[in-house]
C-alpha cells in the first residue's frame, strides 16, 4: 500500500507512540497551548485521531505568564502494567518548571496530577523493567558537556532512588535531546536527536548490553536525516520513537517540516508528524529505509493492501469537539466561551493578540494542516473587535477582523511582523456582522469580507513572515478566532475550513 507523509499534519512536533490493547497511542508538544499534550489513537499505524489531551486542568498544566514556544516541550508516552504514562516538561514557568509525568488507567479518561522529578534538562523519557522505572532526560556532565543524564525512580511517587548518572554523551552532535531507551532482543538502545530541530536536525542512536551502557555508536550515524537533501520539501526530521507493530515489523516516528518551496527554506506549518519504516539487520543493528532519510510518499507491504490512507479536509462547529480539536492560548477562562453546535460567543478580553510576555487573549483555534486552504466565517460584533487571526506569536500574525467604535463598524485587515503593525486594509461599513474568508496557497495569504453578496479582496500576506525561520520558535501556525478590546460577547458562526492536499 501506498501512505504519505506527514501522518499528523500540522503543528505536531516531537512525536512519542506506545502500543497497548490492540491500539497504537501518539503524543506531540503542545507548548503555551491549553490543553495539553495532544493524544492520539490509530489501529493501523497510518490513520491517526484526535481522542483529547494529556493534561486538560490548569493544575497540570499552568502556562500563566509563559512566553511562546515556552510551557510544555517534547513529551513521551509509555504503557506499563496496565498505566500510561505521559512525562514532560514544563518550560519557563516561574513556580511549576521542571520535568513532571502524569499517569491514566483509562486512555479516554482523565490523567492524574502532576508528580514531579529532580532532574534537569527536557525530553524526559521512561523506561520500565523487572519491576524497575528508569527516568532519562538530556542535560550536562560535571564539565558542562551534552548528555543523556538517567535515574531509577520510584513510579508512584518520582522519588529518585538513585543518583542520576551521565549514560551517553551522543555522537557529538549540537543539541544532544529526545532520548529513549528500548530493549530489542539482547540489546538496549539509545536513541537520541541531534544537530537542532532544524535543517541540520538527525537521529543517532547506539547500543549496549545494559540499561546504564556503557553504549556502542551505530557505525552509520546519523540513522536518519534529511540534512543532505536540498530542495526537498520535506526537512529537519529528528527527534525520534520507535514502535513495533503486530507482525514484528518496527517502525519510526519524527518530526519534520515542509517548506514552502523548493528554493525558499521557510516553514510556517510547525514542524509535524512523520512515519519511516525500520529494518533490523543479522548483527541486530537497524537502518531507515530510503537511505536513512524520510520521503513524502512511501510503497510497503509492511501495511495490507486494503488499508487506506485518508486525512480529514472539511473542518466546521459541528463536526470538530471543542474539547478534543481546538486549543487556548495559554489558560481557558470558563466564562469567556460560550459553545454551541454552530455557534461561539467569546467575551472580548483585555489581553490582545499583541500582548507580550505571556498574556492571554480570548483566542480560540485549530492548527492549520495544509498551505492550500479556505477559511470562512460569520462574525458578528457587539463590542471591541472580534475576528480571525493567522498566528504564529504575539509579533508575527495576520488578524482580519471587524471593529465597533462608538456606533461605527470597520472592517480591518493587520499584518504585524515583527515591530512592524501594519493596518494594510480599513473599510467602513454599516452594519455589525460580515462573512470573512481567507484562502492560502503554500506562499501567500489572501483576506476577504462579503459586502452585499460580493467579495471585496483586502490583500495579502506572505506565509513566510509567519515562519519559524522569520518569528523564531517551536510552533506553527495556529488558525484562531479572536475577541478583544472590549467587555462584551462578540459572536461567530457559519465556520467552515477546507484543506487541499497536494497533489501527487
Amino acid at each position: 500500500m501506498i501512505y504519505h507523509n506527514p501522518v499528523v499534519r500540522g503543528y505536531n512536533p516531537d512525536p512519542s507512540v506506545c502500543k497497548a490493547n490492540g491500539k497504537y497511542y501518539l503524543i506531540t508538544s503542545s507548548f503555551q497551548f491549553f490543553p495539553g499534550v495532544p493524544l492520539f489513537e490509530s489501529s493501523d499505524l497510518i490513520n491517526w485521531k484526535q481522542i483529547g489531551y494529556c493534561l486538560t486542568r490548569e493544575s497540570q498544566v499552568p502556562l500563566d505568564n509563559v512566553g511562546s514556544s515556552g510551557g510544555i516541550y517534547a513529551a513521551t508516552i509509555r504503557y506499563n502494567e496496565g498505566r500510561f504514562y505521559m512525562v514532560t516538561t514544563n518550560v519557563g514557568h516561574k513556580k511549576f518548571a521542571g520535568n513532571f509525568y502524569v499517569y491514566t488507567d483509562d486512555i479516554y479518561g482523565e490523567w492524574s496530577e502532576p508528580i514531579y522529578v529532580d532532574q534537569g534538562g527536557i525530553d524526559p523519557s521512561l523506561y520500565f523493567e523487572n519491576g524497575k522505572t528508569y527516568f532519562t532526560s538530556n542535560g550536562n556532565d560535571t564539565d558542562g558537556t551534552s548528555a543523556i543524564l538517567q535515574c531509577e525512580i520510584d513510579p508512584a511517587t518520582g522519588k529518585k532512588l538513585t543518583e542520576s548518572k551521565v549514560i551517553w554523551h551522543g555522537t557529538g552532535g549540537r543539541f544532544l535531546e529526545a532520548p529513549h531507551i528500548y530493549k530489542i532482543g539482547k540489546y538496549y538502545y539509545m536513541m537520541a536527536a541531534e544537530g537542532g530541530t532544524e535543517y541540520g536536525h538527525m537521529i543517532v542512536y547506539a547500543r549496549g548490553d545494559n540499561v546504564w551502557g556503557p553504549f556502542t555508536h551505530y557505525a552509520h550515524n546519523p540513522v536518519l536525516t534529511n540534512r543532505n537533501l536540498g530542495g526537498y520539501q520535506l526537512q529537519g526530521i529528528g527527534h525520534g520513537d520507535l514502535v513495533e507493530d503486530d507482525k514484528g515489523n518496527f517502525w519510526m516516528y519524527a518530526l519534520a517540516f515542509r517548506q514552502i518551496h523548493q528554493w525558499m527554506q521557510y516553514h510556517h506549518l510547525g514542524r509535524e508528524t512523520c512515519l519511516v519504516p525500520v529494518t533490523f539487520d543479522n548483527d541486530g543493528w537497524f537502518t531507515v529505509e530510503e537511505k536513512g532519510t524520510a520521503r513524502l510518499k512511501y510503497e510497503t507491504d509492511k501495511i495490507p493492501s486494503d488499508i487506506k490512507q485518508t486525512f480529514q479536509t472539511k473542518y466546521t462547529f459541528a463536526n470538530t469537539g471543542w474539547d478534543k480539536d481546538w486549543q487556548f492560548l495559554r489558560t481557558r477562562h470558563k466564562d469567556t466561551y460560550i459553545f454551541g453546535d454552530e455557534t461561539l460567543k467569546i467575551k472580548a478580553a483585555a489581553d490582545t493578540l499583541d500582548t507580550p510576555g505571556g498574556g492571554t487573549p480570548a483566542l480560540i483555534g485549530l492548527h492549520q494542516k495544509e498551505f492550500d486552504m479556505e477559511l470562512k466565517v460569520n462574525v458578528k460584533t457587539f463590542d471591541g473587535e472580534a475576528g480571525i487571526s493567522a498566528y504564529m506569536d504575539e509579533n508575527h500574525h495576520y488578524d482580519l477582523a471587524l471593529i465597533k467604535e462608538g456606533q461605527n463598524y470597520k472592517v480591518i485587515l493587520k499584518l504585524n511582523i515583527g515591530d512592524i503593525k501594519y493596518e494594510k486594509a480599513v473599510i467602513n461599513i454599516a452594519h455589525n456582522e460580515t462573512r470573512f474568508i481567507i484562502r492560502c496557497d503554500a506562499i501567500n495569504y489572501r483576506f476577504f469580507y462579503i459586502e452585499n453578496g460580493r467579495e471585496v479582496n483586502l490583500g495579502s500576506g506572505q506565509t513566510r513572515y509567519l515562519s519559524s525561520e522569520v518569528a523564531g520558535g517551536f510552533t506553527g501556525v495556529v488558525l484562531g478566532l479572536y475577541s478583544q478590546n472590549g467587555k462584551e460577547f462578540n459572536e461567530f458562526s457559519g465556520f467552515e475550513c477546507e484543506y487541499f492536499l497536494p497533489k501527487e
